[in-house]
């Protein structure tokens, strides 16, 4: 907190000092030093009065400012208290010129809530707004360039969603900590907006100090979160830009900060990424390929294709279908691109229930005992249509209900759990299975297999990739078929690329295999054959299971 003008410090839930202004430390001397108890500094603390007021505010109260006792000859000195998510902060002010004590206590009270977020304490969007520009104007001659790195938190809202909007007004909390605790002189923080914070650095060798303070706030984030007892995983991702380079004034450079954190998010999230000017190309890609997707299911560019699920040896069940989309120019876009920006522009109700539609009337071109599995975006099982949506198609298409399955992932059980239950309730009165896709990654909690009426769990891919050799992943893989199989649950397991794979699923009594292994994605004619080529045997068998239903 080297730039501060004011006496600022910040203390842990000890009393111990964690962070201070310079000017601070010029006014004190050697009482500020890291982990110096409040009343060394202050030992005003001490007194009766001063202490009951700081504790008050120290035990969750509101900010209050405090006149300290002063002796014979002194000029008056009050503090300004306010909470933070592990201790307190101080401003201390003096009094200057003509002003009397309340009305520098006023003063002071007025500056902090018109450049301090009052949730986290940091500085706020319009103190960062001035301070970069400062900072801009004053690159020159042998002054190092500064450094903006904007932060997101990965996955806030559904905190907010399912824990409540306390509990995601304490993670910001507990974030802006983290975010000061990595701090060093000549490094300031500030909540920008929302989840979004951002960091000026000034006076260090870049583009190294940037990368090194970015990675020390992504690994200060790998570490969960506890709120009211529940552990909370949120990480972030960083955007840097530097001035002038690529940006002399402050829009330009929060716009190259942003578009870099763009970058973060679409690379996987939790990491960081600098600026460069390749990313403006990707970005209007980007935007190219919304506008052309708006139009991509009128002009018949989307299209689906269909993976075969094997029930071991070697008997096809049925088929899960894979949407495609086939850009007249660019050609075909892989689904992790396009589906995104379906979902972020409210585009998937519409897809989807083509998707599903489609899917079923397929489905009926194949022998009756065989599935189709479709899967179901986190923005269509939300939108309180599902169930009336699917009752419709199954009705409209002429479909038996129990060939359909529709594939759901952990996330989209994260929000409006009472909702959830009733959807995959109606569901399974229907008649429809229900799958839940990429068991093991997310969040794995167990009380969705009590709570929601699961036929089928897909293992993730990622418990499958190093099956062969690694000893933690067979031992993770028997575990949930055991467990699965003790529910009455069968288990599916997704990503089967070799026959060693194969093989040992098989030994472990796994129900069904899905990969490339066992067959790959398939055009609509292209099932026919693959149905031609399955065993006589395996088909004739599931027909007259269905028939005995």
């Amino acid at each position: 907190m080297a730039n501060t003008t004011e006496l600022l410090s910040f203390y842990d839930s000890d009393f111990r000092l964690t962070h201070y202004a310079a000017r601070l430390k010029r006014l004190y001397g050697g009482a500020v030093v890291p982990g110096a108890a409040i009343w060394e500094i202050y030992p005003s603390f001490l007194d009766t009065r001063c202490r009951d007021e700081f504790l008050r505010v120290f035990q969750g109260g509101s900010a209050a400012s405090i006149d300290l006792p002063r002796s014979s000859g002194e000029a008056p000195r009050s503090v300004f208290v306010f909470g933070t998510a592990d201790g307190v902060g101080i401003i201390e002010s003096r009094e200057q010129g003509e002003r009397s004590a309340a009305q520098e206590q006023e003063h002071m009270i007025l500056l902090h809530q018109a450049t301090h977020d009052v949730l986290t304490g940091l500085q706020n969007r319009r103190r960062f707004g001035e301070r970069l520009q400062q900072a801009l104007a004053a690159i020159g001659g042998s002054q190092p360039k500064a450094a903006l790195l904007q932060i997101d938190l990965d996955d806030f809202k559904a905190v907010n969603d399912t824990l409540g909007h306390g509990a995601g007004d304490t993670l910001l909390q507990l974030a802006a900590g983290r975010i000061r605790d990595a701090l060093e002189d000549g490094e300031s923080a500030y909540r920008y907006a929302g989840d979004e914070f951002a960091v000026i650095q000034l006076g260090k060798e870049q583009p190294a100090e940037a990368e090194r303070l970015a990675t020390s706030l992504v690994n200060s984030f790998k570490d969960p979160f506890v709120i009211n007892g529940i552990p909370v995983f949120v990480g972030s991702s960083i955007g840097i830009a530097f001035g002038p380079e690529h940006g002399t004034d402050g829009e330009q450079l929060m716009k190259a900060a942003d578009i870099a954190l763009y970058a973060a998010k679409t690379d996987g999230r939790g990491c960081a990424r600098t600026f460069n000017r390749s990313m403006l190309l990707l970005l209007e890609q980007r935007e190219n390929l919304r506008r052309s997707l708006r139009t991509a299911l009128e002009r018949g560019e989307l299209y689906l294709d269909y993976q075969p699920l094997i029930r071991p040896p070697s008997s096809v069940i049925g088929f899960e279908a894979l949407l495609r989309w086939r850009h007249p120019e660019i050609g075909i876009i892989p689904p992790g691109v396009f589906i995104p920006i379906a979902e972020a522009d409210g585009l998937m109700d519409e897809i989807g229930r083509w998707v599903l539609e489609q899917a079923c009337r397929q489905a009926l071109a194949w022998p009756s005992a065989l599935t189709v599995a479709v899967n179901l975006s986190p923005a269509q099982f939300l939108s309180g249509s599902l169930t009336d949506t699917v009752a419709q198609i199954i009705d409209a298409v002429g479909i038996r209900a129990e060939r359909l399955e529709l594939e759901i992932t952990e996330t989209v059980l994260l929000e409006k759990t009472i909702d959830n239950i009733d959807t995959l309730n109606t569901l399974n009165v229907l008649g429809i299975r229900i799958s839940l896709d990429d068991f093991g990654t997310y969040y794995s909690s167990l009380s969705y297999l009590k709570n929601f009426p699961f036929d089928t769990l897909k293992i993730d891919q990622y418990f499958i990739a190093d099956l062969e050799t690694d000893l933690k992943s067979q031992t993770i893989v028997r575990s949930i078929i055991s467990l699965a199989h003790g529910l009455g649950i069968s288990v599916t397991a997704e990503g089967v690329e070799t026959s060693a794979q194969a093989r040992w699923l098989i030994k472990e009594n796994c129900d069904y295999l899905q990969g490339n292994f066992m067959g790959r994605p398939l055009g609509s004619e292209a099932t026919g054959d693959f149905i031609r080529r399955s065993p006589p045997n395996g088909l004739v068998a599931m027909e007259e299971s269905n028939r005995a239903r």
